[in-house]
């Protein structure tokens, strides 16, 4: 298994990124997402705790279910199938709240489940592929909630 994060400063108000970013339908703006759909609404919301939402991916398939909702500071899910077939024992963004805009941190943790090469297909093939694919929904959501005005993958000078 391999953790895997992805940032990205977004100068817009973090409601509205985590608004975004849990309509999972809107990933379709980035070049590698093909379809993703809500299948089964959530409690409170319907990206909330219990959703499940459907992906097909330049990389592949995955059906998901939401875990944790926290708006609009975090979500969390796992993945319940794929295809290709994957471990999956995380899925969580942060939304954080700084000066001009939204830090975002998308992180997961996987793995390729084949004897003896998953480690290393995981480190070397998985592990680029998808902290591209996050890298490129949260551009996405960058272009469409600022048109790309001064956003980024880094926070602004004095963060932290």
């Amino acid at each position: 298994m391999e953790t895997m994060t992805v940032e990205r400063f977004i100068a817009a108000p973090v409601g509205d990124v985590f608004a975004w970013l849990t309509t999972t339908t809107n990933y379709t703006r980035s070049s590698l997402v093909l379809r993703c759909r809500l299948t089964r609404r959530g409690q409170d919301a319907p990206y909330g705790v219990g959703a499940v939402r459907s992906h097909l991916w330049l990389i592949g398939w995955f059906r998901e279910r939401i875990t944790h909702y926290d708006a609009p500071h975090a979500t969390e899910y796992v993945v319940e199938r794929s295809l290709p077939p994957a471990r999956h024992e995380l899925g969580r963004m942060t939304f954080t709240e700084t000066d001009g805009g939204t830090l975002v941190r998308w992180t997961t943790r996987a793995g390729i489940p084949v004897p003896l090469l998953g480690g290393f297909l995981t480190r070397h093939v998985a592990r680029p592929v998808i902290t591209r694919a996050f890298g490129s929904i949260l551009a996405a959501a960058d272009t469409a909630l600022t048109g790309g005005r001064g956003s980024g993958a880094r926070p602004p000078a004095g963060y932290r």
